[in-house]
């Protein structure tokens, strides 16, 4: 059992989108969530550490964590997900990618009810304060264009230099007034159902 990594902070955000563009479809609000998590990075000043699997394993926790919270705002069942994450300057990049692997994204998964697409995600090093764009896409089908979307979020005082930030995002459903084509969300579920 790997030992839980060491949280500062729980950053939320909920973004309702009513209109775009002066217009809206019959597909009612657009709900965006992000839930953050600011943890210690067990690997920072080190330089070059090999096996990260510290941070793999614990992140099991942490998806579970910010799957059940980021459910709980978003308040409709989930349509869209995605994952990012923020690794401050005594890190590199390779620690956040390593908090969120398939690990964390299995447990994401199962605590928003599912999925079966791939999770899209981005990673990058940064100083506290700056933005990150996490890319959202359909849970069960990662061809389904009208919910390829995005968030922005940022942590106003994370990560501090030895810190990594881990971010969950879900959405209720694809832009408004999407259309440009491709399969859609009920194309995606009748080719699921065969």
């Amino acid at each position: 059992m790997a030992e839980p990594l060491a949280i500062r902070k729980v950053f939320s955000q909920v973004e309702e989108v009513r209109s775009a563009a002066g217009a809206s479809d019959d597909g009612g609000p657009l709900r965006r969530v992000a839930v953050c998590v600011v943890v210690k990075n067990p690997y920072a000043g080190q330089g070059y550490v090999e096996d990260l699997s510290a941070l793999v394993e614990a992140s099991g926790e942490i998806g579970t964590m910010l799957g059940k919270e980021a459910a709980r705002l978003l308040g409709d069942p989930v349509e869209s997900y995605g994952k990012a994450g923020l690794v401050g300057s005594d890190g590199e990049q390779e620690h956040v990618n390593a908090a969120v692997t398939s690990v964390f994204g299995n447990a994401f998964r199962d605590a928003i009810g599912g999925g079966e697409a791939w999770i899209t995600s981005v990673t990058k090093p940064a100083a506290p304060g700056e933005v990150i764009d996490v890319p959202l896409a359909y849970k069960d089908e990662v061809w389904v264009r009208s919910h390829y979307d995005a968030l922005a979020v940022r942590i106003p005082d994370a990560p501090h230099p030895d810190e990594i930030v881990v971010i969950a995002a879900v959405a209720n459903r694809g832009r408004l007034n999407a259309r440009v084509g491709g399969m859609t969300a009920e194309e995606a579920k009748a080719k699921a159902a065969r």
